[in-house]
């Protein structure tokens, strides 16, 4: 069965940076999505991108594995230009769930092996413990009779079987129930744990800093605050962004380069036009 890919030995920084947004704008038209950002993201852990309705979280998501392309800057993948890297191998590494779960096969096992069809049954029982479904209790049944947690757990057993080194979360548990959200929530905690990488884009802070080490708060296309999931003050931050970029202390490990330059806030709300993200208060 793929295995995520594991550097060896202790992680220095070029093992750490798994993305570098370097000074990376987007524009769609005249409207502005993503200003200037420059970011670090790093291995093994999952970090979460938040922020308002048309703040750009989808499209710095999609950005990560080429499903948008910057219109000045440059994404890099372990260091090297993504532009650089073809593209079916790249998403195969950085694998994107959408937010809807969608089944595209009438059976468990055949969804699971959509991508990967060498995979044996015992493959695909390991990947499907791994978000936690039971082989015995759901291999017999249709996908799309599964409850939304289900089917969104089933879709990253399948995003799991081309062995990716990251995952990309688009709004995972956001149209799931509490319980069902709380499910998937825990999968991915354990896929952290075991050593993958997540990047994952959420509307509820609350939710996103239970699962995340690191989270980015974007205004307006600009990242106004980064931190640590369990110090940053995110409510803060999401209802009172800082005019001048954020900080973050010298021996951060998730350290990532100076505050931004002082910027005017647009007091305009830009939709996304790819996503309805609404923000969901606490």
């Amino acid at each position: 069965m793929p295995s995520n890919a594991d550097p060896a030995g202790p992680a220095t920084d070029a093992t750490r940076e798994l993305f570098t947004l370097d000074h990376v704008s987007l524009r769609f038209g005249e409207r502005l999505v993503l200003d200037d950002v420059h970011e670090h993201l790093h291995t093994r852990v999952a970090t979460a991108i938040a922020g308002p309705s048309g703040s750009g979280k989808s499209t710095m998501l999609r950005l990560l594995n080429r499903l948008e392309e910057p219109t000045d800057g440059r994404v890099l993948f372990h260091g090297v230009d993504v532009r650089e890297l073809d593209v079916l191998e790249l998403r195969r590494r950085a694998v994107l769930v959408p937010q809807r779960a969608v089944a595209l096969t009438d059976g468990v096992r055949s969804e699971v092996r959509l991508a990967a069809p060498e995979l044996s049954d015992d493959d695909v029982d390991q990947l499907l413990a791994r978000v936690a479904l039971r082989a015995d209790a759901f291999v017999g049944r249709d996908p799309r009779s599964l409850s939304g947690g289900e089917l969104q757990r089933l879709c990253l057993a399948r995003a799991l079987a081309v062995g990716p080194e990251v995952l990309l979360l688009d709004e995972p548990t956001s149209a799931l129930d509490p319980r069902s959200a709380d499910a998937v929530d825990e999968v991915i905690r354990s896929l952290v744990a075991d050593g993958l990488s997540v990047v994952l884009v959420s509307h509820d802070v609350r939710r996103a800093a239970g699962v995340s080490q690191d989270v980015l708060v974007l205004h307006a296309g600009r990242v106004t605050a980064r931190g640590a999931a369990a110090t940053l003050d995110l409510e803060h931050e999401l209802m009172h962004p800082s005019d001048d970029g954020h900080e973050h202390d010298d021996d951060d490990p998730r350290a990532h380069g100076p505050a931004h330059e002082p910027h005017a806030h647009d007091p305009l709300e830009r939709d996304d036009d790819r996503i309805d993200d609404r923000w969901e208060g606490p």
